[in-house]
C-alpha cells in the first residue's frame, strides 16, 4: 500500500488524471463534480498540454511521411506543416469550450444543473481520449487508430449525471445530443486542418 501510495504521489497531477478519468471514469467523476475549480485551472493543467499532443503530432507526422494521396505521397513543407499544428492547437481550445457552452444550456432541459465552470469540465475530461488519439497522426498509417476516441462519448454519457446533477433516466438523451455535438466539432477540425494542407 505504502509503495503504491508513492508512486501515485511521485506520478504528475496530469498523468495521473488522464489515467484515472480513462481507466476509473465512474469514480473519478465522482471526485471531479465536487472539486472547487476555474475554467481557466482545468484548462491550463489539462487541456493547454493535452491539445499540444494531436498539433504536435500532426505537424511532426506530415514533415516525416507528408501526405498520402491516390496518386501518392505530396511532401509538405516544414512552414506548412507548422502552421497545420498550430491551427489545430487553437482548434482544439476553442472546440472544447464550444462543447463546454452546449453542455451548459442543455442542461435545464435534460433536468441538471447549469454551471459553466462544470460543463468545462465535462467538456475538457471527456475530450481526453480524443486528445490522446490524435497522437496517432504521428504515424504514416495510424489515421484508423483515432477510432479510439469515440470512447470519449462514453466518457461523456457517465460524466453528466455526477457534474451536471442530470438524472440517470435524462442522461442518455441528454448525452446523445452532446455527443452530436462533439462528434460535429471534431470533424469541423479535421477539415479545417486538412483545408492548410496540399490537396495535390
Amino acid at each position: 500500500m505504502a509503495s503504491t501510495a508513492h508512486k501515485q504521489r511521485r506520478r504528475s497531477p496530469l498523468v495521473a488524471r488522464v489515467a484515472a478519468i480513462l481507466f476509473k471514469p465512474g469514480d473519478t467523476w465522482n471526485v471531479i463534480a465536487g472539486e472547487f475549480t476555474t475554467a481557466g485551472s482545468i484548462y491550463k493543467s489539462h487541456v493547454l498540454p493535452l491539445a499540444a499532443v494531436p498539433a504536435i503530432s500532426l505537424a511532426v507526422g506530415s514533415i516525416l511521411w507528408g501526405r498520402p494521396t491516390l496518386f501518392g505521397k505530396i511532401t509538405i513543407p516544414i512552414t506548412t506543416a507548422v502552421q497545420t499544428g498550430v491551427a489545430t492547437y487553437v482548434l482544439w481550445l476553442v472546440s472544447i469550450f464550444v462543447i463546454a457552452l452546449v453542455v451548459n444550456a442543455l442542461a435545464s432541459t435534460f433536468d441538471g444543473t447549469a454551471n459553466r465552470v462544470q460543463a468545462v469540465k465535462v467538456a475538457a475530461y471527456a475530450s481526453t481520449p480524443a486528445l490522446l488519439a490524435g497522437a496517432f497522426t504521428l504515424l504514416p498509417t495510424g489515421g484508423w487508430l483515432r477510432l479510439t476516441s469515440l470512447y470519449g462519448l462514453y466518457l461523456l454519457y457517465v460524466g453528466l449525471t455526477p457534474v451536471m446533477k442530470s438524472p440517470k433516466d435524462r442522461s442518455a438523451g441528454y448525452a446523445v445530443v452532446a455527443s452530436i455535438t462533439a462528434i460535429i466539432v471534431y470533424l469541423m477540425i479535421d477539415l479545417v486542418t486538412q483545408a492548410f494542407l496540399p490537396r495535390g
